[in-house]
């Protein structure tokens, strides 16, 4: 449920692309992405900072495609996205604790050495580096429809071959939980 709830704003993009074109799918994915802020808002007392941020920036960078009436700015935005999840990761290492940012959010889930942290987070750093990369060469090189297609299922399917392929890496080194609690 939360991965759909994650994805809010993606899917109505997509369905309101292939209803109206890119300007209905941006206005759709502002006012998709301001309800998935309010509703957790409503329902937790808090915002996701992942959420806030995604946010901000499809307000700017859709008032900017709604504006000038060019879809190049909501194309920019996954790319500003990745990287920017690429220089918090990287700079956890240099800012702040001692732990990285992957290791503070999921310690309490598995327990890794150290070494194998630093791995996994400079690993999805590079990762959304060149997802960054991959959807400015899609967004240029290829037509609207191809990087809405992109967007939705070529993202998600990279994503999830990633998580997979990290996660059979991460299989020897994850220590059982021997917690009788």
């Amino acid at each position: 449920m939360s991965f759909l709830f994650d994805y809010f704003p993606i899917i109505c993009f997509f369905i309101a692309y292939k209803i109206g074109g890119v300007y209905w799918a941006t206005l759709a994915a502002m006012a998709a992405s301001a309800l998935q802020v309010s509703f957790f808002w409503l329902r937790h007392h808090k915002i996701e900072r992942l959420h806030l941020i995604t946010l901000i920036l499809i307000l700017i960078l859709g008032s900017m495609t709604l504006i000038f009436h060019k879809p190049i700015f909501i194309q920019w935005k996954p790319s500003v996205i990745y990287w920017l999840f690429a220089a918090a990761l990287i700079g956890s290492h240099f800012v702040g604790t001692k732990k990285s940012l992957l290791a503070v959010m999921l310690a309490s889930k598995i327990t890794l050495p150290d070494a194998i942290w630093k791995r996994l987070s400079y690993s999805w750093a590079y990762f959304f580096i060149a997802m960054g990369i991959a959807n400015i060469i899609v967004a240029y090189h290829y037509s609207l429809d191809t990087w809405v297609y992109f967007k939705l299922f070529g993202t998600l399917g990279l994503t999830l071959l990633f998580a997979i392929a990290q996660s059979l890496y991460l299989y020897r080194f994850i220590k059982p939980n021997t917690d009788k609690s």
